[in-house]
């Protein structure tokens, strides 16, 4: 049996992931990291994205972060997050309409608008869309 790490994905709202998993991949702002047991503590601000929880070599769980902070001791996983969603919970047509919003919100050059803003909102609805996409992939 490989080794494990407990994992704690927290979203404001509520506890959304609680367990032990063999590794943790994450969206890290620099770039992805992946965390096993054992790894030396850090701290790091993350990005929208997804996470991915391996359980076991047949069971990895996809989770959507609005970004947020990642906790690591060597045998504890905290993923404290503004929102946090299983993939398999993610409201696509939402995204989609989210996604679009954006895209028009930054089409418009009348200057009336927070680019910074509507950025983010394209960002973060892309993300929720690769993470349905991916989770549909895996399935």
């Amino acid at each position: 049996m490989a080794m494990t790490i407990h994992v704690d994905i927290v979203s404001a709202e509520r506890e959304i992931y609680s367990g032990l998993a063999e590794l943790v991949v994450a969206p890290a702002e620099l770039g992805e990291v992946g965390i096993a047991a054992r790894h030396a503590p850090f701290l790091t601000r993350l990005r929208p994205g997804e996470v991915r929880v391996k359980v076991s070599d047949q069971d990895t769980q996809p989770f959507y972060i609005s970004g947020g902070v990642l906790e690591v001791q060597p045998h504890l996983v905290t993923i404290l997050a503004d929102t946090a969603v299983r993939a398999k919970d993610i409201d696509e047509a939402a995204a989609l309409e989210a996604k679009r919003q954006a895209e028009e919100m930054l089409s418009d050059k009348s200057g009336r608008i927070d680019y910074a803003k509507a950025q983010a909102q394209l960002l973060e609805a892309m993300a929720q869309l690769r993470t349905i996409e991916k989770f549909r992939k895996g399935r």
